[in-house]
């Protein structure tokens, strides 16, 4: 059985999300990638590694940048 996913790759402050498909099977480790989807992953994290956006736009279905929130809290609410 197989199943679409999203997998993150985080670079620095840059992180793209990948559409991979998940195989699941009975026995062994699962679930399992295709290796074009795992080459994928790599291709992507190379593309940010070496600040090539326009190439880990192509190759993944988004690219975020990561900022730091000032004077938040680390508990994260009003209960910690």
């Amino acid at each position: 059985m197989s199943r679409r996913s999203k997998k993150l790759v985080r670079e620095g402050d840059l992180v793209a999300e990948v559409g991979v498909e998940l195989t699941e099977v009975e026995g062994g480790w699962s679930p399992y990638l295709s290796s074009e989807d795992a080459w994928r992953l790599d291709d992507v994290r190379e593309a940010l590694r070496v600040g090539d956006i326009d190439q880990a736009r192509r190759l993944a279905d988004d690219i975020y940048r990561l900022t730091s929130v000032a004077g938040e809290s680390r508990t994260g609410g009003s209960n910690g």
